[in-house]
């Protein structure tokens, strides 16, 4: 007999749970694809596969809110139809009719732990390799749409155009904005341009080529025309950019080399882009401050670049050249004749992978001695770091943090950090010491939340029995009360372990003290019930 009733029960239990998980994950499935929709302009046919993408994030909140309902409602009406009272009539005991609710409850507990762990953040890189694969066609449709589209990057551009083809790669009628810190660093303006996506594992990268373009830098007085123009950006993570989306073993890694991580090691590139600028800075310095009219000299593989200035000044990755500035090319076989330039204002910019830099000379109202022609602008790349402009190779490792850590507490650069680099450095510093936080935390909150799903239930069953005299979705109602309270507890302990200033310990008590309030909860509801 004992079970048929489990079987009964089990029955009843399932096709509510079913029902509710259903409706509810239309529901919410369709309000998570609101943000990748309104953002970064899906197409119809994207929106299905994102449904379905972002369907383990809403199980792993849909489930044990539908098992509670379910439990809360089949024994509150077993309750109140007195088949509860006939069963315990015929000698079956409650915890035995209890049985099927908590088999419920430990399998969403299992599900909701895999689902956590290790099916959310696939489900979440699947949707982020969606997006990513269809870039292009989400860049045109937001130029066809809203006529405007800023490429995600660190030092973002935002790309205007008055035509967009994506059967030829092309936008017309385009005007390319870049800004720092809300001041206009570049803009370009242009007849037309083409754009190509480059697809890697990490990151995407954008290059658009613009023709007939006019130029206008930040320190120029008047723009100039140039023939084309280049922007490339590296468009990073969308998504999963996040230790909420990260598998444990990811974490686990993460936590053993921050570099995994895509914020770190982009602030990281960021932070030794500005090193090196600064002590290549300071390398030409004190190279002439021996002799005034020295040169300092940069290699290519092609040339020589030997140059002077007046003055010397640090800048946002790069260094500036004023005064009287001479610029001297040759050719290391001595097959070619060097020629003296003399540009009115010059600087030496970061290109490349921000680990492993090259050197790009740009040169501004170009006076050639030999010939006496003015050019616009003269681009001299590919020069090679001086020797001493590798902090790695300065302190001796290869460990990018740890060198970029030791340099901001020693004295390498005389002259002290420039202001970027100290906020860049205590920005580092602060968002490593903050994942590692992070990660401590997000596995304390999956780890709790999975667990609390067995005594949440075992609550909502017990409240259902107890309420069988009122409104059945009265002991549901009641039954959300102590999940609201571990919800609460998750979210506050996460807050407080994420807050550098407070005690990570007091933040994971919080945490835990959700699980323990429910499993004090139940105890004492079960005690009632079977004293009774």
């Amino acid at each position: 007999m004992v079970l048929v009733l489990h079987r009964y029960i089990l029955r009843e239990l399932m096709k509510v749970f079913l029902l509710a998980s259903i409706g509810l994950t239309l529901i919410l499935s369709l309000g998570g694809i609101l943000r990748p929709v309104q953002e970064y302009g899906v197409g119809p046919g994207q929106v299905l596969s994102l449904m379905s993408y972002f369907l383990p994030i809403t199980l792993t909140f849909v489930l044990p809110m539908a098992a509670l309902f379910a439990s809360a409602l089949v024994y509150g009406r077993f309750a109140s139809d007195n088949e509860l009272d006939a069963c315990r009539a015929s000698g079956v005991s409650i915890v035995t009719l209890v049985y099927p609710g908590l088999a419920l409850a430990i399998t969403v507990a299992i599900v909701n732990l895999i689902l956590s762990f290790h099916m959310l953040p696939y489900f979440v890189h699947l949707a982020e390799k969606s997006l990513k694969a269809d870039a292009k066609q989400i860049l045109f449709r937001n130029i066809q749409r809203r006529g405007h589209y800023a490429l995600p990057s660190d030092n973002p551009w935002l790309l205007y155009a008055d035509d967009a083809s994506l059967a030829t790669d092309t936008l017309t009628g385009v005007v390319l904005v870049r800004a720092r810190n809300g001041v206009l660093e570049t803009v370009y303006a242009a007849e037309s341009a083409t754009v190509k996506f480059d697809l890697h594992e990490r990151f995407n990268e954008v290059q658009i080529t613009t023709n007939n373009t006019f130029q206008i830098d930040s320190d120029d007085e008047v723009g100039f025309s140039v023939e084309q123009a280049a922007v490339s950006a590296q468009v990073g993570s969308l998504l999963s950019d996040s230790i909420n989306f990260k598998k444990i073993n990811e974490m686990k890694r993460i936590r053993n080399d921050l570099m995994l991580f895509g914020p770190i090691e982009k602030l990281a590139r960021n932070t030794n882009a500005q090193f090196t600028i600064e002590m290549l800075c300071q390398e030409i310095e004190s190279k002439t401050a021996v002799d005034p009219n020295g040169y300092y000299r940069l290699y290519s593989g092609e040339k020589l670049v030997d140059f002077r200035a007046d003055t010397i000044v640090v800048d946002v990755e790069k260094v500036k050249l004023d005064g009287n500035i001479v610029v001297i090319e040759s050719d290391p076989d001595g097959v070619r004749e060097a020629r003296t330039l003399r540009p009115g204002k010059a600087s030496i910019h970061i290109e490349g992978d921000k680990l492993a830099p090259t050197l790009t000379m740009d040169l501004h109202n170009v006076i050639e001695n030999e010939s006496g022609v003015l050019k616009m602008r003269h681009l001299i790349r590919g020069l090679v770091r001086p020797a001493g402009t590798d902090i790695r190779e300065r302190f001796g490792t290869q460990n990018i943090l740890k060198a970029i850590s030791l340099a901001a507490d020693s004295a390498v650069l005389k002259k002290g950090p420039s202001g970027r680099l100290s906020d860049l450095t205590r920005e580092l510093k602060w968002d490593m010491a903050k994942t590692l936080l992070q990660i401590s935390a997000e596995i304390q909150t999956r780890l709790v939340f999975g667990i609390g799903c067995v005594p949440m239930i075992l609550i909502g069953i017990g409240i259902g029995i107890i309420k069988k005299g009122g409104h059945l979705l009265t002991a549901f109602g009641a039954s959300c009360i102590p999940a609201a309270v571990l919800i609460v507890c998750i979210v506050g302990g996460k807050q407080v372990m994420q807050n550098q200033g407070s005690a990570p310990g007091l933040g994971m008590s919080l945490i835990w003290a959700g699980l323990v309030f429910l499993l004090f909860l139940a105890g004492v509801i079960y005690y009632k019930l079977l004293k009774n």
